[in-house]
């Protein structure tokens, strides 16, 4: 199996200017994590800062969430998260970005993690993310100056999920507008429905609803790989 996925979560805590709290969607995490920790591979976790990583929406009667807490290594993880500096792209066959409305804050113009991406991606790695987390791919580089998006199939949280969420106004920008400003071309399903893009050895999901599948879609491709 040899290479580890590498999970990558905000640092990010606080919403706007609303005073309310965010961070990592813990489901987001969870169900991805469920699904290739039982396959059997070996799962890192990064954020923009390191430390302890800042989340929200924990239901404590899911069963990926119950699990996920459960486990005594996960949980010295996600406390203690890597900084990108401590991060060898070679070690890794995969990036993913966990969602959560902090990471519209701290996913852009991060160098470090975009060129950690890029180079997971041209070793011939896949480079997945869900939901706000899709923020994470809007600048990785990609051939011929281009961004690794431009021209691919992507989706992620929709212009109409955000006005639902009633937040279109306090995140810093339109993640589906951006997406498609920066080249992707952008596919998407009706409101919280499970959706998940995969173009080549990108994989992207709409929403919460599809963090399983992006993760059973990660899983399927590192499988075809073996």
């Amino acid at each position: 199996m040899g290479k580890k996925i590498l999970f990558v979560v905000s640092s990010h805590d606080q919403l706007g200017n609303t005073g309310e709290k965010t961070g990592f969607y813990y489901g987001e995490v969870t169900h991805a994590w469920e699904v290739l920790k039982a396959a059997g591979y070996d799962i890192d976790f990064v954020s923009p800062k390191g430390g302890k990583a800042p989340y929200y929406g924990l239901e404590e009667d899911d069963k990926a969430n119950q699990e996920f807490l459960a486990d005594a290594a996960a949980q010295q993880q996600i406390n203690n998260t890597l900084t990108p500096a401590q991060i060898n792209p070679a070690d890794y066959d995969v990036i993913y970005y966990a969602g959560g409305h902090g990471t519209m804050w701290d996913f852009t113009h991060n160098k470090t993690l975009d060129n950690i991406a890029s180079n997971i991606y041209q070793q011939g790695g896949i480079v997945s993310a869900v939901c706000h987390g899709v923020a994470g791919l809007l600048d990785i580089p990609g051939d011929n100056g281009q961004r690794l998006i431009a021209g691919k199939k992507i989706n992620a949280f929709t212009n109409e999920e955000e006005k639902a969420v009633e937040l279109e106004n306090v995140v810093p920008f339109s993640l589906e507008d951006q997406l498609i400003a920066n080249g992707a071309i952008f596919e998407k399903s009706p409101m919280w429905q499970q959706h998940v893009t995969v173009d080549g050895r990108i994989i992207s999901g709409q929403n919460p609803q599809s963090a399983k599948a992006v993760g059973e879609a990660i899983l399927a491709a590192l499988q075809a790989k073996s």
